[in-house]
């Protein structure tokens, strides 16, 4: 069932009977085989046992007419070829089983009778109340896709080009690797000792086995590690976990180190299912409630595309938690219910921390530093459709990126800050002092704790279009009212821009003729002339005709040659 390091008879060394080994051995209970599962003898506890072996070690051990390799193996090793784990983010080169792992498949896979040994005729092999290995999570069958990877070197080169490896020179000694350095079955298990359960050599609680090679970015402060709450029973289908808190849980509470359901990275099943098994009825974080909202990122449409090793240049359409965020790293809010980029820009929020990006350049970043490169994976040069979207007389097709450029004729101050207040006298005096804004700043869920409400934060849904945070309007022909642009309100003083003191004849167009905002005005940006694009100036076609043909002359003053509601603009001029 397993190997020894250094040959020894548990605790036990002496006298075979298994009465004398539980008396010598009982001290330690299960830091002696014995007590294990692994014992398969008359005298074990488990299901399965001998029908009238009383020996403990012969099942993996003899002391004479052994197997030449160590440690006096007493087991026929499997000639199985298996089917060995596979990921996109894996850097090892994983083989084969290597000699030590093929021991404890011995009877793990299921395929070599576990009473046939070497110091017994093959014709009379000890007699068991099951013969093979039963089904269950203890048979890990020929298939080891789905399994925690074995049979590859864990080396200075490995860790190397995974960052998220600790060097095998800081790993604790307890993780036993081979002479050069391979990793197999006894890394994390030792046969011969199940007083932390499952044969472990460290325990899993709060994630303490996997981390101690695994060295992910995040962690440590992430709410996952954090959270006292119970893992739902859902997450698991129900089996049963050592721990109940997610805290103490940790990396078991999505992953499973043998039998996992979703076989790349060991997912006990869909990410998005994951995600939402916990978090479709948290109190302020139920994604359930905006899930099927008028407008949202629609997870469930187009799921199981998303890889990590994705290039976003290159991705098909598709969209899912994991793109958003990292599991290992995403954190609470520390600004509660307040605007969350008030004070902060449009650096990346907590709940985005450690998740790959597009910058303003257009090059893949493997971490974000501000929100919008989170966004611009598929809103900008690889853009994802949107529905209803408007097309413009300027149209960069749903590359977002470029209409924020510092090089467009005019943007909100995503990218690049504003350069104060005055040049936009609307702007409500909190807004005055903000030189950036953020993509949450308007896409955003209505009822989200930091804008005040009881809901999640996030553009996860909307029940305005477009994941607009509030409404509105781009139809022709809108009646003008605080909530028909309560958007572009949030921002801009209602007040001023009817009593025209940015543009003369704002209330005109927006009051008499029942023009909407965005006829003349693009939400992001504009790229082209300044003279021709300023004010993000960008006509809707749709509603807008003829030349489309706009004039900057001044400070607020201008020039418009188009045709709108059948009134022909001929080099129509404003002014102060």
């Amino acid at each position: 069932m397993g190997i020894m390091n250094t040959y020894r008879l548990t605790r036990c060394a002496g006298p075979s009977a298994a009465v004398l080994l539980l008396a010598a051995c009982a001290a330690r209970g299960d830091e002696s085989v014995v007590l294990s599962p692994h014992n398969l003898s008359t005298s074990g506890r488990g299901s399965v046992r001998a029908a009238n072996e009383s020996e403990v070690c012969i099942f993996c051990h003899a002391p004479h007419n052994a197997d030449p390799q160590a440690p006096l193996w007493n087991r026929y090793n499997p000639t199985t070829y298996y089917r060995i784990y596979s990921s996109s983010t894996t850097d090892a080169r994983i083989d084969q089983p290597g000699g030590p792992s093929k021991m404890c498949l011995s009877c793990h896979d299921g395929s070599i009778a576990l009473g046939l040994v070497l110091s017994r005729p093959m014709t009379d092999p000890i007699a068991m109340n099951q013969p093979f290995m039963p089904t269950g999570p203890s048979n890990l069958t020929n298939d080891l896709s789905d399994d925690h990877p074995i049979g590859f070197r864990y080396d200075r080169q490995l860790s190397n080009r995974d960052p998220q490896l600790r060097s095998p020179d800081l790993v604790s000694d307890r993780i036993k690797l081979g002479e050069r350095g391979e990793l197999e079955c006894i890394a994390c298990h030792d046969p011969h000792n199940n007083e932390l359960g499952n044969f472990l050599r460290i325990t899993d609680r709060q994630g303490a086995l996997c981390n101690t090679c695994h060295k992910m970015d995040g962690w440590p402060r992430s709410a996952h590690a954090l959270s006292p709450r119970n893992v739902p029973p859902t997450v698991t289908n129900g089996q049963q976990i050592a721990f109940g808190s997610m805290a103490d849980a940790a990396c078991t509470t999505c992953h499973v180190a043998h039998n996992a359901n979703h076989p790349e990275r060991l997912l006990r099943g869909r990410s998005y299912d994951l995600c939402m098994d916990c978090h479709g009825g948290l109190s302020g974080r139920d994604l359930s409630s905006v899930a099927n909202q008028r407008s949202g990122h629609r997870v469930e449409r187009l799921f199981d595309r998303h890889d990590p090793a994705e290039d976003p240049l290159t991705m098909r359409p598709h969209v899912d938690c994991v793109d958003c965020h990292n599991p290992h790293a995403v954190r609470e809010n520390p600004l509660g219910a307040s605007r969350q980029f008030a004070d902060r820009g449009n650096l990346i929020p907590p709940a985005m921390e450690f998740v790959s990006g597009i910058n303003a350049a257009g090059t893949f970043v493997d971490r974000a530093r501000f929100e919008y490169e989170v966004c611009f994976k598929c809103h900008a040069d690889n853009p994802v459709p949107v529905e209803g979207r408007i097309i413009r007389q300027r149209d960069a097709i749903g590359n977002i990126r470029r209409e924020l450029q510092a090089s467009a004729a005019s943007a909100h101050p995503v990218i690049v800050p504003s350069r104060g207040g005055n040049e936009v006298p609307s702007l409500l005096p909190e807004q005055r002092s903000r030189t950036l804004i953020s993509c949450q700043d308007c896409h955003n869920n209505p009822d989200a704790r930091q804008l005040g409400g009881l809901g999640p934060n996030g553009p996860h849904g909307s029940r305005f279009d477009f994941l607009l945070n509030a409404n509105y309007e781009t139809a022709d022909f809108t009646i003008e009212t605080a909530q028909a642009y309560a958007l572009c309100y949030q921002c801009h003083d209602r007040n001023s821009i009817l009593n025209d003191e940015s543009f003369r004849f704002h209330r005109l167009h927006i009051v008499d003729a029942r023009s909407p905002c965005s006829a003349c005005h693009a939400p992001h940006g504009v790229t082209g002339s300044p003279a021709r694009h300023d004010h993000l100036i960008n006509f809707d076609f749709t509603i807008v005709g003829g030349q489309r043909f706009y004039n900057d002359t001044g400070n607020f003053s201008g020039s418009c040659t188009l045709t709108c509601h059948g009134v022909n603009h001929v080099n129509f001029t404003y002014a102060p």
